[in-house]
């Protein structure tokens, strides 16, 4: 068993069975032992991004790693984005990059790279191995690292020599450790706080937003007249019909201070102390108002579903919650804006269906008009790098294939990653694209104002627009293997997104605004 293959057994046998590939001359051992080793199945991406944003996807769904493969510096470095949207939603994944055999990189052949050095601002854990009988037992260190909470990217640097000549056969991989217990004393300070009668808002992210442990928090705030909020952006939230209706800090700063507004504790369950996304002049950094006391419960490496059941038993609140019935939306008609896509989605998202939301500006709307959809899982981009949308609707599917996966997404941050849809093609992949094509990079024409950049003219606008020529994702889809459908008006979206919700395998509906 040469060293490859003794990688790719420990991979498997340590509960990595899913690689998403972008492959070259210096990865083809690893390649060829594919064949060799049962039960691990490989997921071709042409563009490394894809593959680093489906493994995030993947391991949102999978609540475990992936695996990818990656073509030396430079192959790390087009995959880099989507790696730093994985770190920030804390998603594991073991990246494995190829790289010269070690004695070839002295001689600074054209592709050679400091593949270290540009791996370790995206990852938690990075090693060279440098023998082909060590490289299982790094194989194995790096899925210990993966797997360690809250989740991390760990990334092992394969020399081609260590892949070719004989390894030692599988490595098992450490035990994985099990997520920290919040100390009792915190339990008892945040329950003290939620006893004052100050005004209390308990922010949840990382695992705190899955349907049980959001469960007991609506139970401690319902039982102290706490308030619940979400942070902006989560990996991975269950919500929908018979589970809480969580509402979170918004995206523009102005509203997000005022929600904030006159809270005098913010209890962080899972989540960080918010700040603004960007600087802006005359506003401020952080959300939460001046004077506000923030008290870290339990971090996203804590065990938040448990420490969230003592602190409702802490405050008295173990009655079981009534969660109320909600409505969905009526079928609008008539033109398309973010209200009536955001309507159409409402009333038609079927159950258990997950759902990849990188609509940006458009998708604003979409939040309240689906709370009584479902019940569902919400991918959310974590990092604000875009063009995940679609590896990560990619990954999901892979993860899920009983699930019917919605993709909502952006045009403009959709060509970013446009590659993937061909990868939902050749997979056979479970995914409705809904492309919101408003033909502009609309949420920078609000940032202009934001900034104090007044008065754009027109070399500034048209840096913001898609047009000319627009981009024809209809045809763009058909090329790439997919059904596509154009809509452009509320009642055709409906009929169109009801037919491919029905259907089996990858749709993609041009939603023209």
């Amino acid at each position: 068993m040469n060293g490859a293959e003794s990688l790719v057994r420990t991979l498997k046998a340590g509960g990595v069975d899913v690689c998403f590939t972008n492959p070259g001359t210096s990865e083809m051992h690893f390649v060829a032992a594919l064949d060799r080793v049962d039960g691990v199945r490989c997921v071709l991406c042409l563009f490394e991004g894809v593959a680093t944003g489906a493994a995030d996807g993947y391991a949102r769904m999978a609540d475990k790693p992936a695996s990818t493969l990656l073509h030396l510096g430079p192959g790390l470095g087009n995959g880099i984005a989507n790696l730093h949207n994985a770190k920030k939603a804390r998603s594991p994944m073991v990246n494995i990059v190829g790289e010269h055999a070690t004695y070839h990189v002295q001689y600074d052949a054209p592709l050679t790279a400091d593949i270290e050095g540009t791996a370790r601002p995206y990852s938690h854990w990075v090693k060279t191995s440098k023998t082909a009988q060590g490289i299982a037992a790094d194989t194995a260190e790096a899925i210990l690292a993966a797997r360690t909470a809250p989740g991390q990217i760990a990334t092992l640097i394969a020399p081609a020599d260590t892949t070719w000549e004989e390894g030692a056969g599988i490595v098992q991989t450490p035990a994985i450790p099990e997520r920290a217990k919040v100390d009792e004393s915190a339990i008892a300070n945040a329950a003290k706080i939620l006893k004052s009668g100050e005004k209390v808002v308990i922010l949840l992210g990382d695992k705190a937003v899955r349907a049980a442990p959001l469960e007991a928090a609506a139970r401690i705030a319902e039982k102290t007249g706490a308030r619940i909020l979400g942070e902006t952006s989560n990996a991975r939230m269950q919500r929908g019909a018979g589970r809480v209706a969580l509402e979170r800090v918004p995206y523009p700063v102005d509203q997000a201070v005022a929600t904030l507004a006159g809270v005098q504790h913010l209890i962080l369950i899972g989540s960080r102390d918010p700040v603004a996304f960007f600087a802006y002049p005359g506003k401020p950094s952080r959300i939460a108002p001046e004077g506000c006391l923030v008290h870290m419960l339990a971090t996203p490496a804590d065990d938040q579903p448990e420490a969230l059941e003592r602190l409702a038993e802490a405050v008295g609140a173990t009655q079981k919650l009534v969660i109320a019935g909600r409505e969905r939306p009526d079928l609008p008609k008539g033109a398309l804006d973010p209200e009536s896509i955001g309507a159409v989605i409402g009333a038609l998202l079927p159950e258990n269906v997950i759902v990849c939301d990188e609509g940006v500006t458009t998708g604003r709307k979409f939040f309240p008009l689906t709370h009584a959809a479902g019940p569902m899982d919400w991918l959310q981009l974590s990092g604000g790098a875009i063009g995940v949308g679609i590896p990560m609707a990619t990954g999901a599917a892979v993860a899920c294939p009983d699930r019917k996966v919605v993709s909502l997404q952006a045009d403009g941050s959709g060509m970013y990653t446009v590659q993937g849809l061909w990868t939902q093609a050749r997979e056979k992949l479970d995914v409705v694209t809904l492309i919101f094509s408003n033909r502009s990079y609309a949420i920078l024409r609000g940032e202009l104002a934001n900034v104090g950049a007044l008065n754009p003219g027109p070399k500034a606008l048209d840096m913001l627009s898609l047009a000319n020529p627009d981009i024809n994702w209809v045809s763009l889809a058909r090329g790439l293997g997919l059904e596509a459908t154009r809509v452009e008006t509320a009642e055709q979206l409906a009929d169109v997104f009801k037919s491919a919700l029905r259907a089996k395998g990858p749709h993609l509906i041009e939603v023209v605004m």
